[in-house]
């Protein structure tokens, strides 16, 4: 019994030819298709990339306890349990995140481990450039264009190079028993780096600026420069692609499809545009993000070109894994093996979000996207026993206060530290509750204001919060009952329609602004003078009472418009007030 697991991080379901028309060339995810089960209705949970990989490894989800970090010290582990059985996992992968502080404790789960540098601002080749008092994506673009000078060619690409390690690893290995190996790349994640092979693929007249990193913001580029985007995001699929192809034939050139279980996943999404956002996790989870391309080769049940329709999940890889080598998932793992779960035994829901974020439930055609109740977003609480960040420790200020909690189900009978979490730009709050109905409404334009089903999915989503252990910060957040029923008391959607209504709206250009200098100038700036300050007052008085403190000193009015603390109505009345030299 062996398996392969690859793993792609923003892979976006849609843009692949098994689930409906597309411009991407990618010819192998259709070959694909016709070897294994294709899922159609499989979820993302804990998002984004290090939350999402604590999930594979625990089969449960953390988002509602913790933000991101590394797994802690009551996790289960797959990759661990799977060695101390004796079966031999392996790691290959070039997604830098693991080796920061906040993933610092996933690859060494594994027997063996090997990392490729370079992705997206990997501090990896010494060049000296600029200062450090640079904004944190200055420096990282400025560093991913250094690393990209180290790898000229296609074969010297960490993509290759982790396919490379990944296919050395299977065929040294394919007459050998009881083994797993992870190859995750970290492709096609932003940026979208490729070759000119696979920029061919996609022709098209284009005279701006470099543009294959785009900020986590509402759109504000000309369109133009949008449809390049995508076309090189298509371009690096269709490198992912090729990945892909070479381990499909590794599977045929060693026998592999008999005894060998295929996994072939990833994280989430990335918005290209739709909704009027890029990117991820400062909107809300729109179902390009959480409706994810899943794909199952399972011996066991030895199904190819089939399809799946019931609900699944990232938290069923988990036990999944484990049951196919003949282990029991453990008491804590809230996910199911996909190998014997059928329609009739799939779940009523799947829960997913990201910590302080919108908390979301569909049942596969509804999605209900819960915001705070309020515009603190609070209270707001993170569980760990190991305080780290992304890129950082926690700071001596953050631990100052920190308070023993009670055990969790889940924490194996230890405490936690309790914190207060550290406020961001991240505020569901300003999005609204919404409601969606995917038959009618895939696209997600048009939020539904129905009490009688947001009582129902409300309902979904507290028993899902209450079987995932949320603590009662979470339910005082977003304004449900820990315990008890859902009433009309709850409900949001209605009272949030308005303010929903004007945060989706799309940035319009900066020309449309009689201020657009102003608007376009550091808030800092924009405060200093008398008129400036009694508009922001007037427009937005918890911007300056509540945000300021934790903004950057370059931030705009405009800017904080793309990153969603300010609708776009509010920018308008900001403009042309400070227009009309109001004061």
């Amino acid at each position: 019994m062996r398996a392969v697991m690859l793993m792609f991080d923003s892979l976006n379901r849609h843009m692949l030819p098994p689930y409906g028309e597309t411009t991407v060339h990618a010819p192998n995810f259709a070959r694909l298709a016709q070897r294994a089960t294709t899922f159609d209705t499989f979820y993302a949970g804990s998002m984004p990339c290090m939350p999402a990989r604590r999930e594979l490894h625990t089969g449960r989800h953390n988002f509602l306890h913790r933000s991101w970090g590394p797994l802690e010290p009551f996790d289960d582990s797959v990759p661990q349990i799977l060695r101390e059985n004796g079966v031999h996992t392996h790691l290959a992968s070039d997604h830098p995140h693991y080796w920061e502080d906040g993933g610092a404790t996933y690859h060494t789960r594994y027997s063996t481990w090997e990392f490729f540098r370079g992705q997206e601002g990997d501090p990896w080749k010494g060049v000296v450039a600029g200062g450090p008092d640079r904004p944190v994506h200055e420096r990282m673009v400025s560093q991913d264009r250094i690393n990209r000078s180290y790898m000229p060619t296609e074969a010297e690409h960490s993509q290759t190079l982790t396919v490379d390690a990944g296919l050395e690893f299977i065929g040294t290995n394919a007459q050998a028993d009881r083994w797993m190996v992870q190859i995750e790349l970290f492709d096609p994640h932003e940026p979208f780096f490729t070759h000119q092979a696979y920029k061919d693929l996609y022709p098209h007249d284009y005279d701006g600026p470099a543009f294959d990193w785009p900020g986590y913001q509402k759109v504000t580029e000309p369109e133009g420069q949008v449809e390049h985007a995508r076309l090189e995001y298509a371009a690096l699929v269709s490198m992912c692609d090729r990945s892909l192809g070479r381990v499909l034939d590794a599977m045929d050139e060693h026998g592999l499809w008999e005894d060998t279980m295929l996994i072939v996943n990833t994280d989430h999404g990335f918005l290209l545009g739709e909704h009027g956002w890029w990117a991820k996790s400062v909107q809300p989870w729109f179902d390009e993000l959480v409706h994810l391309p899943m794909f199952l080769w399972d011996p066991r049940t030895r199904e190819a070109g089939a399809r799946r329709t019931d609900l699944a999940r990232t938290i069923d890889i988990a036990p999944t894994l484990l049951s196919f080598f003949g282990l029991e998932p453990t008491a804590d793992m809230q996910g199911r093996d996909l190998a014997s779960a059928s329609s009739s035994g799939a779940p009523e829901a799947a829960l997913f979000g990201i910590h302080g974020g919108h908390v979301n439930v569909t049942d596969g055609r509804y999605v209900y996207m819960r915001s705070s109740a309020a515009p603190q977003n609070g209270p707001l609480e993170e569980f760990t026993l190991m305080p780290t960040h992304m890129r950082a420790r926690f700071s001596p200020d953050e631990l100052a206060a920190w308070e023993p909690a009670e055990p969790f189900p889940f924490t194996k009978g230890v405490r936690t530290m309790r914190l207060e979490a550290a406020s961001g730009w991240m505020n569901p709050w300003q999005h609204g509750t919404l409601l969606f109905d995917l038959e009618t409404d895939p696209q997600q334009l048009s939020p539904l204001v129905d009490d009688e089903l947001e009582l129902h999915m409300a309902g979904l989503l507290v028993r899902a919060l209450r079987e995932s252990d949320a603590p009662a910060s979470q339910f005082a957040r977003l304004g449900l009952p820990r315990e008890g029923e859902v009433s009309a008391e709850h409900l949001l959607a209605r009272d949030h329609a308005e303010r929903a209504r004007a945060m989706a709206e799309p940035m319009p250009p900066a020309e449309d602004f009689a201020a657009a200098d102003l608007l376009g100038s550091p808030v800092v700036e924009v405060l200093s003078s008398t008129a400036g300050r009694v508009v922001l007052e007037r427009v937005v008085p918890e911007l300056l009472h509540t945000e300021m403190v934790s903004l950057p000193s370059a931030v705009t009015l405009r800017g904080l418009a793309a990153s969603g603390a300010l609708s776009v109505d509010q920018l308008r009345e900001i403009d042309a007030a400070l227009a009309a030299g109001v004061s």
